[in-house]
């Protein structure tokens, strides 16, 4: 991928080689967000473009995507900087972009918009910095205490139990494997491939098509996973049964006390694989990695999802806020 050229400002391919600048700057920020890896977003453009630069002593990621610029987090770094380097970062998409409609920073941690406030001119109020910026509250980040999801204790719970018990019951010789990709990476691609025919069975005909254009962004991301897991520092779970996968997740550890889940599959058909696989991987987070919590990232505005990550009693919810530029 070549970098991308606007005005006096050189965008760089968002690659492996921006992994070390991008972890110096977020390991001044040492936030419990999903969106704030490396990794995450790495991932997650597969099926983008990607382009960064650093813009007055601050990180800076941009997405083209469409021929349109966005961007996929804040500015991140000097705080002193940030106002002025989210200014140059509108001007660079106002510059590139057709439609000023296009021109916003997506994922913004709650802490980062209490930062944008609190660099604004002493007596300075917040509609002060909606003259500019208009500043949306769109998803959150859900977050569980690790031991929780291991005990699964108390009546809210039992229902996850139950459907643990009855996959060890109905699965006795289940293996459980940390993911190796070069072990196991045909068999979760075969597993996805599964995964999505599945879905497709239930999903209506007039949401197919939008289903399809999130399943190819997914296995994108899943296809880097394998080829750049070690790269990446993942830490990742298999089960098998009868020598088959049957479900995988990958996550990482985002600071010293927090972990996340970028990503888990399992089979519709293997009841409760689900369940059980989520409760071992944060066993193996808490006793290999001594996780305290573990973020799920957020349920991308889908109800069903939301209801699934809820029935969990998160011990805390992140909101996340989206940044746009008055016209």
């Amino acid at each position: 991928m070549s970098s991308l050229k606007i005005g006096e400002y050189e965008l760089l391919p968002f690659d492996l080689d921006a992994k070390p600048a991008m972890e110096t700057y977020l390991a001044r920020l040492q936030l419990d967000t999903s969106d704030y890896t490396f990794a995450a977003n790495y991932l997650w453009l597969s099926g983008g473009s990607g382009f960064y630069a650093i813009i007055d002593e601050c990180f800076c990621l941009f997405l083209l995507y469409g021929g349109e610029l966005s961007m996929l987090l804040p500015p991140l770094g000097n705080k002193s900087k940030t106002i002025s380097a989210m200014s140059t970062c509108f001007t660079l998409m106002s510059d590139h972009n057709d439609s000023p409609l296009n021109n916003k920073i997506y994922y913004v941690d709650e802490y980062l918009v209490a930062d944008f406030i609190d660099q604004l001119a002493p007596g300075a109020e917040i509609f002060d910095l909606l003259e500019d910026f208009i500043v949306e509250r769109s998803l959150v980040d859900y977050v569980y205490k690790t031991k929780s999801l291991i005990d699964l204790a108390g009546n809210a719970y039992s229902t996850k139990r139950n459907e643990i018990n009855k996959f060890r019951r109905i699965h006795p010789t289940y293996q459980l494997e940390a993911l190796d990709p070069d072990i196991h990476g045909d068999g979760i691609s075969k597993l996805v491939n599964k995964w999505i025919s599945d879905r497709m069975k239930y999903i209506p005909v007039e949401q197919q098509e939008v289903f399809l254009d999130g399943v190819y962004s997914e296995r994108l991301a899943i296809r880097r996973m394998i080829k750049d897991y070690r790269a990446l520092n993942l830490i990742g779970l298999v089960i098998l049964i009868e020598g088959e996968i049957k479900g995988f997740t990958a996550g990482e550890q985002i600071n010293d006390q927090t972990a996340s889940v970028i990503v888990e599959k399992t089979d519709f058909e293997v009841f409760g694989c689900a369940q059980f696989i989520f409760r071992e991987f944060a066993k193996v987070l808490f006793h290999k990695y001594d996780v305290e919590t573990i973020n799920v990232g957020d349920d991308m505005g889908f109800e069903n999802l939301k209801k699934v990550k809820m029935s969990y009693r998160p011990s805390k919810l992140i909101p996340k806020y989206t940044i746009y530029q008055r016209h």
